[in-house]
């Protein structure tokens, strides 16, 4: 117990260095400002453009211009056969696109919500995942699975879901959740170029959202590496697409009592990066994750448990999380803020961890 205090008192008085600490976008050359929504659209168009196998297949994709219109004008750069319009027929369109990678062409599909992927997840599950596995190696599947994941506000149960760790536990597929529009179009470029099926989950909260996107020539984010976003050595915060920002958030409340707290935002659910978690771990000992699943058996629970499994020795207090609550999303308003993450609990819990 004296170990905690002694270093919860010599780190209040260290010089704080987070507000010019490096933000790895920061070193490169951001010179576009872009929507979340503009920026997944570029990375489409760069990669159709580079390869005349990629194809965009969804519900409104191609007249409507999308259901947020992230493929807006895309019809008329493309054409009718490389955007394709579907039927509300998810489990066909989702296997017809499987069946295309299959043979050499490299969708991608649009669900509305993801929520609609449940209709398809015998397709996703069952196919795309397993069939490189299957064939011993001989049919690759290069597709990818995208649109808005997660909650949205008012919109209740079956259209709320926060669907990551459901697709993570799946061997076979990868699962990226951008936080901002700089990751969005370098990790949409890399996740169309793997010759695995990925699911891309975006936050349609933050299709508006704008931001500084690189505009360097063939810019691509490799998948399976993490960003420090802000860094720090009293605690580790980690926070991935919304919960991202609650991490930001909360650290500048840290900040202001005189705390620096480390954020990590994974970027790629599976494969995660544990290396830089961990290795965040053994500098700040103590960790609360914020993650939008609901808590059984969560995208928190797998970090909790890889963290604890490999560096429980450099925890100085239990890793705590704070996730949506453990039932369906609810319609009322007030109903569905308590259900969804919230600021001052996470920042409660870390000052928990850190005992103060």
């Amino acid at each position: 117990m004296s170990r905690r205090f002694t270093r919860t008192s010599t780190k209040r008085t260290t010089t704080r260095t987070s507000a010019a600490s490096a933000n790895q976008n920061q070193e490169r050359v951001a010179m576009a400002v872009l929507q979340f929504r503009e920026a997944l659209r570029a990375a489409m168009v760069e990669e159709m453009e580079r390869d005349e196998n990629i194809f965009l297949m969804g519900e409104e994709v191609a007249e409507y211009n999308g259901a947020y219109k992230v493929s807006e004008g895309m019809l008329d750069q493309f054409g009718p056969k490389r955007v394709i319009d579907t039927p509300i027929s998810e489990n066909g369109f989702a296997g017809l696109g499987i069946g295309a990678a299959m043979n050499g062409l490299r969708p991608i599909i649009e669900f509305m919500t993801f929520n609609f992927s449940f209709v398809a997840i015998d397709q996703i599950i069952n196919n795309a995942a397993k069939i490189r596995y299957m064939s011993g190696g001989q049919f690759r599947v290069p597709i990818v699975f995208r649109g808005p994941n997660g909650a949205a506000g008012q919109l209740a149960a079956t259209h709320n879901t926060s669907t990551e760790s459901i697709y993570a536990t799946i061997p076979g597929l990868k699962v990226v959740a951008p936080s901002n529009p700089d990751d969005a179009k370098g990790l949409l470029k890399a996740a169309i170029r793997d010759d695995n099926p990925v699911v891309f989950l975006e936050s349609e909260v933050m299709f508006g959202m704008k931001g500084e996107v690189s505009d360097e020539e063939d810019y691509v984010i490799p998948l399976g590496k993490a960003r420090i976003a802000r860094e720090g050595d009293d605690v580790t915060i980690i926070g991935h697409s919304k919960s991202y920002h609650i991490a930001m958030k909360v650290a500048e409340r840290l900040e202001a009592d005189g705390y620096n707290a480390e954020v990590i935002d994974p970027r790629t659910i599976r494969p995660l990066d544990m290396d830089a978690i961990l290795t965040s771990i053994k500098k700040t000992n103590r960790c609360v994750i914020i993650d939008e699943s609901n808590p059984y058996a969560s995208i928190s629970s797998e970090m909790t448990y890889r963290i604890q499994e490999a560096a429980f020795d450099y925890l100085d207090a239990p890793i705590k999380r704070i996730t949506a609550k453990d039932t369906p999303a609810p319609y009322a308003k007030n109903l569905m803020e308590y259900y969804m993450p919230q600021e001052d609990d996470a920042y409660e819990a870390c000052k928990a961890v850190m005992y103060v």
